[in-house]
């Protein structure tokens, strides 16, 4: 089994450049199932999630290809499989945009429930009361979802979700761009990915207006053609570094970025005392001396993002004072790394939705496990900023959303090694 070890005490120095954005990567390879010829997307993660799924879309005979590193071209032309193998499908949690694709396209799908980081309930009521206004006939079992079309056709409609949901924003979209009609999602989630899809969406051909906003409309076409997109960087991978240069020190160059996106995070690791500069598609963030304490409560976008709680939570644990961090997305997030980070000397006290963490001088290397992407993403920056060395089992969630973490890492000065036990 592999494991990091983590030697603390190296200031980060260099440039880093941030790979493809996970999370649009993970939707917009499932919308290639909508275009009727052959598409090229650019800037892809090569990334455990994004292989998994390049192997769906082709065990259900979707044409790829892989020219060169982070390019795949998908020919969806012709699918012989419309049910993706459910042994593949349960090991990610984006696999259900798989549902508003085949709904959209062929009018019907069988998806098994999908796996992924198992840090809180996530229903997909959401996505499956969008298909129902749609027109679909949904079954879902334990294992399962159905969809069928339904006894009047499928067809555009008014949706508004009760909450703001990136997936069924998403998935919603999907379904409906290729139905007849006008759909409108209210109430929609804005994060980069979405807006991200919209723009690959609209580039093959489809009539999305809105994304990006509260309100998007969503104008039926009967066809999708093909063409080449080129995915926006990762803003929680870029978020992760520089959080981790605030936390282990040092002064690094973060390149291939928009830093309009990085807004909701960048402001906040000002306000803790680090210097950040913007340029226009680079980040530097270097450190000026002890971190200050700091208030964060977790939003949809342009607010403070959910996946970047865990890597913030490693800088407040250094900092002078008591910080005061709320999570309103996933509430029991906590428990993915904050014992980890108390078995490291961190004083973190969770009541209910808020960690209440009071800075230490220090944080001591110790065997930690990571629980999930994002709080394995956090035990590594603790790990850098530590005292000794650090070792971080179940990598796989790491490795599920980074791309060449390790080179990456050392690129800048990190002391870091996977090795097999």
């Amino acid at each position: 089994m592999a494991i990091y070890e983590v030697t603390g005490g190296n200031r980060l120095h260099g440039e880093v450049t941030i790979s493809g954005a996970k999370n649009a990567a993970v939707a917009i390879l499932p919308a290639a199932i909508l275009v009727g010829g052959k598409c090229r997307v650019e800037n892809v993660p090569d990334i455990s999630d994004v292989r998994i799924l390049i192997d769906i879309l082709r065990s259900m005979g979707v044409g790829i290809t892989q020219p060169e590193p982070n390019v795949v071209e998908l020919d969806s032309s012709e699918l012989t499989q419309l049910e993706a193998p459910a042994e593949l499908v349960r090991k990610m949690r984006a696999s259900y945009y798989l549902m508003g694709a085949l709904l959209s396209r062929y009018h019907k799908a069988k998806v098994a429930l999908p796996g992924g980081c198992n840090f809180a309930s996530r229903p997909i009521d959401q996505h499956l009361k969008g298909f129902r206004l749609l027109g679909a006939q949904v079954e879902e079992t334990e294992e399962y979802v159905n969809l069928t079309e339904g006894e009047f056709g499928l067809c555009g409609n008014r949706i508004s979700l009760d909450v703001v949901s990136v997936g069924a924003t998403v998935n919603i979209m999907m379904a409906a761009t290729l139905l007849p009609g006008q759909t409108v999602i209210e109430n929609a989630a804005k994060e980069p990915h979405i807006v991200d899809l919209a723009n690959f969406l609209n580039t093959m051909g489809a009539r999305i207006t809105g994304a990006g906003t509260d309100t998007v409309k969503i104008r039926g076409v009967e066809r999708l053609q093909g063409g080449t997109y080129t995915i926006i960087p990762d803003q929680i991978e870029a978020g992760t570094y520089l959080a981790a240069v605030a936390a282990a020190g040092g002064d690094v160059l973060v390149k291939n970025v928009i830093p309009k996106h990085m807004e909701c995070i960048t402001s906040k690791l000002a306000e803790m005392g680090a210097r950040i500069t913007n340029f226009d598609d680079a980040i530097r963030i270097q450190s000026t001396g002890k971190l200050h304490d700091t208030t964060v409560k977790t939003r949809p976008y342009p607010g403070f993002p959910t996946d970047m709680q865990a890597q913030i939570c490693v800088c407040m644990t250094l900092a002078k004072g008591v910080s005061k961090l709320t999570e309103s997305v996933y509430e029991t997030r906590f428990f993915g790394y904050c014992t980890e980070l108390q078995n490291m000397g961190a004083d973190i006290i969770i009541n209910g939705k808020t960690a209440i963490v009071t800075g230490q001088e220090k944080l001591r290397g110790a065997e930690v496990s990571a629980k999930d992407l994002r709080a394995g993403a956090a035990l590594i920056i603790a790990g850098l900023a530590a005292e000794g060395i650090t070792r971080v089992r179940n990598i796989h969630f790491v490795e599920r959303g980074y791309e060449n973490i390790i080179e990456k890492m050392t690129s800048i000065g990190a002391d870091i090694r996977r090795i097999e036990e």
